[in-house]
Order: C-alpha cells, then structure tokens, then sequence
C-alpha cells in the first residue's frame, strides 16, 4: 500500500491512498467465505458454494465492495499515520480507481488538527480567589450537622420562623382549582425556602387549622412559571429543637468522643476540600490562559457537528424535564438576562474553548511523548467509582458498554498534559500569595477531570 498527501487548508488534507490487489485478496477471500455461509443453493452445501457460482449469482462487484470496505479502515489509519496528520473528523472516502486483479485507489479527505506554536508554560500566569476561612466552613457544616439531628415536638402556638409545618396547597385561577395544583401534607420548614414564593410570609402566625391566600408562581410540573392564587392550610405546627454541640452530639454523628476531635477532623476535610476546590479554579484558569495564548481556527464543520450535538442533548434534556429553552433561562438566577441567541452564541463561545483545550493538550502530550498505562486506567475507574457511589467493577462495565475506553485513556493523557503545564505556571490568590496548583495535577495523583467547557449550566 502506497498513499500521498495533499494539502486543502490550514486544517484540511487529500489523502490518496493506493491498495494493490494482493493486499485485498485476503479481505476479498473473507468476502466469498461469510456469502458462502450466509446463502443456501440448491446443489452446494451451506459454506462450500464456489466463487464462481457466488459470482454469477450475486455479482463480482458485490464481493468487491464487502472486501473493500473491510480493509478501507485499516489502510486509511496507515495513511494517516504515515501523514503524520491527527484527523477531527471523519472522512470523506471516495473509491477513485477499481482495477478487478491490479489496484485499488481512493481518496479521503479530512479536517485536521492545524498546526500551531505552544506557548512557554512558564510565561503563563493567573490569579484566582482566595481561599474561603476554613473556621467559618466548619461552622456552617456544624450547624448543618444539628438541623440533621434536630428533633421536632408539635405545639398549639401560631407557627414562626425555624417551626417545620405540616400543610396542604390548593392553586387555582379566577376561582377555579387548577389541574395538577393541589398538594397535600408536605413538610416544610419556615425560613428554609425553595418552594412557592410568598409561602414564609402565608404561613408565619397561623395555627393548625388555620388557612391563607396569596398570589404567586408555580414551580414544577406543566404550569411551572404561571401565576396562580394560593390557598395555604396549616395542619401541623411542630417546633424544631437543634442539639447542643458537647461530647455527646459529637459522639452520635461521628467517631469521635469529644467536641474537639470532632471538630479537629471536619477542619481537616474542610481544609483539603478548599484546597481542592481552589486548585481546581485555578487548573481551570491557567487552561483559559493557555488557549487565549496560542493562536490556531477549529476547522467550521468540527465546531458545527460539535455545537449541534450539544445543542441535541440540551433541548432533549430539557424536554424530558417538560421545559423549552426560554423558560429555563427565565428560571436560571442570572446577572444578566439571556435572550436564546445569546444562550446558543455562549454555547458555541465555550465550544471552542472546549475543543481548543483538547487539541493543545493533545499536542502537548505528542510532543512529551506522555504514555497511559493499565494502572492510570484502573486509578480513574477507582475515582469515578467513588465519585458515583458505585464500584469499579461497575464502572469498568460502564465503560466497556458504553465505549469509553478511548475517551477515558484521552482524558488521562490530557490531565498529564496538563500537570506538565502547572509545574511551571504561575497562580497567584487575590491577596497576591503563590497558589501551589502541582499538588494533585497530575493525572494518577488527583481526580481525573475532562478539560472541556460547558455549555449549560
């Protein structure tokens, strides 16, 4: 097999790619084999039946289009290897020559990857937030810690902010209930928030037995965003009582004896979650300056199939929660209110962010020659085991059902990448302080994270 290449574009190859007939006769031979099994002619028994009579019967030019399809794959991998071109698509295959007994030529033409300068990574710089107060994250987990353990007593006072009560909602619309508005004994704490607004405000100073009516806007099902009239029914008043935090409280929900143990290990999680959480914005960081810094086009037809499919899963995940667009960004809390377009203008906006990041770090890890092995592979599945609450043996099915070993064994590749360019980047916090971000970056250190924006939130 011989191949040459020709040069459309920055990002966009001709591969014309010659087989020679001895290197098709065993695909052809595997043809006449797999029709020969699959057919039944009277006079030959099933798998026996000649070439000749598969010839006559079905046609020469069937077998060879079966036997030139099964070597197409491999002979275009050689050529494109032998290019030493990355593709970012798939091909347009052309059959340009068929000589029965001599030759075989076709043409594929591909968007790759273009060719582009990779900044010095020590040249590259970013500042990130500064890190939250660790005392003040342990105080809310405690506090979380007591409403989980709170204990609740009904009463026959007039409800008030904390008191969980027990109450029945009614919507209706110029006096008619509305279908699918009613809803009957739910808990709800007062102050917590999260459901109907103007619901605090209904329910503060009634008893049990007493009702309220206010206007509001439903949320959930198929009138989400409609306004509707109210009526509130309190049909139980329970007062919450949160646990004092001594030994015993810290002896009831953790391992350890006293306060100050339990205390002790919460700082400790919390104090590496921060960090995490802090290495994480700034790994994101250096990525955005990494792409801003090298200067290269995505072929349009990658970006466009890419952008559509993304546009496919969002509109298909929104229908299944019985939303359109529109009405998810007027219920997504936002600075700035977003029209569609500028919605569809972010996803494509963040699209290529995502696709450049990719090919960069692909490039990298060519240049520094990064390998994947089994043991990168089972640290990731153990990771997203833990991640998913599952096991790596479901993870690992997961994966092998679905496909994803390529993807996974590129998202690895990626991360090490990755740590190549952090180990000499620099990321300051807002106070001016050196954030240390090679602490968990490399890939079988810390968790495997694809580098890819996100579109939707």
């Amino acid at each position: 097999m011989s191949s040459t290449v020709e040069k459309l574009g920055p990002s966009r190859v001709k591969l014309t790619i010659e087989i020679p007939f001895v290197d098709l006769q065993p695909h052809l031979e595997k043809a006449y084999a797999d029709i020969a099994s699959s057919v039944t002619i009277p006079g030959f028994r099933k798998g026996k039946v000649p070439a000749l009579v598969i010839d006559q019967r079905f046609g020469r030019g069937a077998v060879l289009q079966e036997a030139i399809n099964s070597i197409l794959p491999s002979a275009y991998e050689a050529a494109i290897n032998e290019a030493k071109v990355a593709p970012l698509a798939d091909p347009d295959i052309d059959i340009t020559k068929l000589e029965d007994g001599d030759l075989i030529e076709f043409t594929a033409e591909v968007d790759i990857r273009p060719e582009f300068t990779v900044p010095d990574f020590a040249e590259l710089s970013a500042t990130v937030e500064t890190k939250k107060s660790a005392v003040d994250e342990v105080a809310e987990r405690v506090e979380m810690l007591r409403s989980r353990f709170a204990t609740s007593a009904e009463v026959e006072r007039a409800a008030g902010d904390g008191d969980r009560v027990t109450i029945d909602l009614v919507a209706s619309r110029d006096g008619e209930a509305l279908e699918d508005g009613t809803a009957s004994d739910l808990n709800y704490v007062i102050g917590v928030g999260g459901m109907i607004d103007g619901l605090d405000e209904a329910v503060t100073g009634l008893k049990a037995g007493e009702e309220a009516e206010f206007a509001s806007t439903l949320v959930g099902g198929a009138l989400e965003g409609e306004p509707a009239d109210i009526k509130v029914t309190v049909k139980k008043v329970s007062e919450q009582t949160l646990p004092e935090v001594d030994d015993e409280f810290a002896s009831m929900i953790s391992e350890f004896d006293t306060v100050e143990e339990m205390k002790a290990d919460l700082a400790k999680a919390v104090e590496a979650s921060l960090e995490a959480e802090q290495i994480g914005a700034a790994r994101d960081k250096i990525v955005e300056v990494l792409v801003e810094a090298t200067e290269f086009e995505i072929p349009e037809g990658v970006v466009s199939s890419e952008v559509n499919a993304r546009k496919e899963q969002i509109n298909s995940q929104l229908a299944q929660a019985g939303l359109n667009l529109q009405r998810y960004l007027d219920q997504t809390p936002d600075e700035v209110s977003r029209t569609e377009e500028d919605f569809w203008a972010e996803l494509e906006a963040n699209t290529v962010k995502g696709l450049k990041a990719q090919l960069i770090l692909d490039k990298i890890a060519e240049d520094a020659e990064v390998s994947v092995d089994q043991e990168d592979l089972s640290r990731m599945i153990v990771q997203k085991a833990m991640q998913n609450g599952s096991t790596p043996e479901a993870e690992a099915q997961h994966m092998m059902e679905h496909g994803h070993l390529g993807a996974w064994m590129s998202e690895i590749r990626r991360n090490k990448a990755l740590a190549l360019v952090v180990a000499k980047a620099t990321v300051t916090d807002a106070d001016g302080n050196t954030v240390d971000i090679t602490v968990g970056a490399i890939a079988d250190e810390a968790e495997a994270e694809e580098v890819e924006a996100e579109p939707a939130e």
